[in-house]
């Protein structure tokens, strides 16, 4: 199939666009209503589809890393952003509810197991769902590694990345009182749920400005500023998480918990300059997973998007596409 159409920088890697065949709101309980689609072959090879942040939301750009005539494609919006409901809702919404909520999804489109694909937070909650359901995981696709470690915070809220770019730091720290900065994910917290609306805006720009100007590793740290509502959900969500180190019992257990998957095959996308998660949690992942290749993309950052990382991920779902037979194509 000719990937050439897309956009400029990564279409020549990418699927041509593909519209879902099936959107639906599906109620979890909880007061959450969360919003599913998919696309792709009907009786395809299934994946389910897990987008970062927390709080970032699907795109239908996530499509394209898929051969329609080949995959189903599912993806779905995580509690309290995108167009699930109630909106920048941190209520009832943890790793465990999301977890959850993956297997109503299974479950309610009557999918046996499936292919998990996940980058940055979503690979954090790919492992997750992995380690506590392996028996529903064919293979996990993961990018941009996060271990939902301290370390990692401490990195990227603490002042390690900022080192790289003082410039941004510097706006992203100044909106803090000297006292506070200390602890910038609990200060931000008190700006981001303080109940002022405006204030609360004001602030989840900020917090996704300074991860949004580091994505790619040809930023020039001039992002653009994201909407008003899609800010307030992303940074809320992932401060709420962040706050609670991602409601796991303890700051390691991811790695931990790796002998439980060790047998499922995996792919790890990792670029080398990725600013946001460095390339040495993707290396530790690698060490402690026997089935797990690790593709370290020279020229790279973060961002989904970056075609050194986007060719690897087409790459691998066009391979793991063609030792799969329980689908006749």
């Amino acid at each position: 199939m000719d990937k050439s159409a897309g956009h400029k920088g990564t279409g020549q890697y990418l699927y041509p666009p593909i519209d879902p065949f099936d959107q639906r709101m599906l109620d979890m309980g909880d007061g959450h209503r969360v919003y599913v689609e998919q696309c792709g072959r009907r009786d395809g090879l299934p994946v389910i589809v897990l987008h970062g942040g927390p709080g970032g939301g699907c795109s239908p750009a996530m499509r394209r890393y898929f051969d329609p005539s080949v995959y189903r494609v599912i993806l779905f919006d995580q509690r309290g952003c995108g167009r699930s409901r109630p909106h920048a809702s941190v209520e009832k919404n943890t790793t465990w509810h999301l977890v959850a909520d993956i297997e109503r999804i299974r479950t309610t489109l009557g999918i046996t197991d499936w292919m998990v694909f996940g980058g940055s937070w979503g690979a954090t909650l790919g492992l997750i769902y992995t380690q506590t359901h392996p028996d529903r995981v064919q293979a996990l696709i993961l990018r941009g590694v996060f271990l939902m470690t301290r370390a990692e915070l401490d990195w990227f809220y603490g002042g390690g990345a900022g080192r790289f770019w003082p410039e941004l730091w510097a706006r992203f720290t100044s909106l803090i009182p000297d006292d506070e900065r200390g602890d910038l994910i609990n200060a931000y917290a008190r700006r981001l749920f303080s109940g002022d609306l405006m204030q609360e805006t004001r602030y989840a720009r900020a917090w996704a400005a300074w991860e949004n100007a580091l994505a790619s590793i040809d930023s020039m740290g001039n992002a653009s500023e994201s909407p008003a509502d899609y800010a307030r959900a992303f940074a809320r969500l992932e401060n709420h998480y962040f706050r609670h180190g991602g409601f796991l019992d303890d700051d390691g257990q991811i790695l931990r918990d790796m002998p439980l998957i060790e047998h499922i095959p995996g792919v790890i996308v990792q670029g080398r300059y990725d600013m946001i998660c460095p390339p040495t949690s993707a290396y530790k992942l690698a060490q402690a997973w026997p089935a797990a290749r690790l593709r370290m993309v020279t020229r790279a950052g973060h961002a989904l998007s970056e075609p050194g990382i986007s060719a690897e991920l087409v790459s691998a779902m066009d391979a793991l596409a063609k030792k799969v037979t329980t689908v006749g194509l």
